[in-house]
């Protein structure tokens, strides 16, 4: 679901190319975005996808049972372009007839920005957390108002 329908239930010309982009990146890692979740930083999938590409570790996404059979400058090509389908504003992403030039190595690929959904987030899980006590999560507070007629 493209960030516009999520946000303000618009959807935009480039709302297909959103979920395109997400199905490419589901294919490349053999993951679905909707049940991942990043171990080390708490994202899904397109963060995490995000994530090796801006640490320059693109291939490491690359499901494993895939591994031997691909090109490395193939698969970096696929998550580049699987990210440029899903920038968060829909100006920013290629149309569909761009995306299978640029599938075909027949277009220039730019750089891609962060994507829609990524929320920066730098909390790791303290894996000896007896020096120091951190709580990840915050505690939710409750409180009810009642209305009472005069």
């Amino acid at each position: 679901m493209p960030p516009e329908y999520a946000g303000r239930g618009h959807f935009s010309m480039k709302s297909d190319v959103f979920s395109y982009g997400v199905i490419v990146l589901e294919i490349v890692s053999g993951k679905k975005n909707t049940k991942f979740s990043d171990p080390e930083y708490y994202h899904n999938l397109l963060g995490y996808a995000w994530r090796l590409w801006s640490e320059e570790r693109a291939l490491e996404l690359l499901d494993e049972s895939l591994g031997q059979q691909c090109t490395p400058s193939e698969v970096i090509r696929c998550v580049q372009v699987g990210l440029l389908c899903v920038q968060q504003r829909p100006e920013d992403r290629p149309d569909i007839s761009s995306v299978v030039l640029m599938l075909n190595g027949e277009k220039l690929l730019p750089k891609p920005n962060v994507p829609g959904f990524y929320i920066e987030n730098n909390v790791k899980p303290e894996l000896d957390s007896s020096s120091t006590n951190h709580n990840l999560f915050s505690t939710n507070e409750l409180s009810i108002t009642e209305l009472v007629a005069r």
